[in-house]
């Protein structure tokens, strides 16, 4: 305190004028509309050598659904401003541990099924459907209202020949539509969707979607031997192998990953 009013004292006497207080001053910048005297801060500064020791953990924003085969985080972004179609040919598992997630990311999740005794577990975890997870018979779902701020994921759990829904994606909405295996509505599902996960067919199975996805040939021959938690995701551009590990909550709830029901 000595050494700051010897500093005002000396500024004071070389202009050989009285200088307003800091009382005085702050009523005059507020008066002026110049705002608050903030609290005043030595700058941080490095050196150009230790700009490279700087890293910013800057990704991709939406789900973590496993990771890839070098050990990264696998995120799925569902939550777009555009129209967004899954098609996931596997277990309920894995699904079931995607709509956990999206929900615990504020989405909410609705789920048209035709075994809601399978999703009863879940729907009781989370507070019988009123934290972000809601059940629906075939063809049932409401307009859920969708939003930048309340995104939504549909998950249509609707066995091998699902119907057209009366719910379809859109902005804020993205689908994930589950097969258990190839159906003869397949193909139409899987030129329609956005990206495809599949987990263990059967080699007939394997071939038949490699034509329908245009595989390389080795994907097609390792397809009938992934194991559980598993999935080779496509879209139009890439194709990428996830394994999607539980947490200890999940496995309490879910159980450990499978690929049958």
């Amino acid at each position: 305190m000595t050494s700051m009013t010897t500093r005002v004292g000396q500024a004071s006497a070389g202009r050989g004028e009285p200088q307003p207080s800091v009382p005085e001053r702050a009523r005059e910048l507020l008066r002026t509309g110049l705002g608050l005297i903030g609290p005043r801060h030595a700058r941080h500064s490095v050196s150009v050598d230790q700009l490279d020791a700087l890293t910013l953990p800057i990704g991709d924003d939406g789900v973590v659904i496993g990771v890839d085969a070098e050990g990264r985080p696998a995120v799925l972004g569902l939550n777009r401003p555009t129209a967004y179609d899954v098609v996931l040919i596997g277990g309920l598992w894995t699904v079931q541990v995607i709509a956990l997630r999206a929900a615990a990311t504020g989405a909410r999740v609705a789920v048209e099924t035709g075994r809601p005794q399978a999703w009863m577990q879940m729907v009781h975890a989370m507070g019988g459907g009123q934290n972000g997870l809601a059940v629906y018979d075939v063809g049932r779902v409401p307009p859920q209202g969708t939003s930048a701020g309340t995104p939504v994921l549909v998950v249509r759990d609707c066995g091998m020949r699902p119907p057209r829904g009366r719910v379809v994606s859109g902005p804020w909405q993205s689908v994930l539509t589950l097969l258990p295996y190839l159906s003869p509505v397949a193909p139409r599902l899987v030129r329609q969707a956005r990206l495809v996960g599949v987990q263990r067919i059967s080699p007939d199975e394997a071939t038949e979607l490699g034509r329908t996805m245009a595989l390389p040939r080795a994907e097609v021959e390792a397809l009938p031997g992934l194991s559980d938690g598993l999935t080779l995701w496509c879209s139009d551009r890439d194709r990428q192998y996830v394994l999607t590990q539980p947490t200890d909550a999940e496995i309490g709830l879910l159980g450990t990953p499978r690929r049958m029901d």
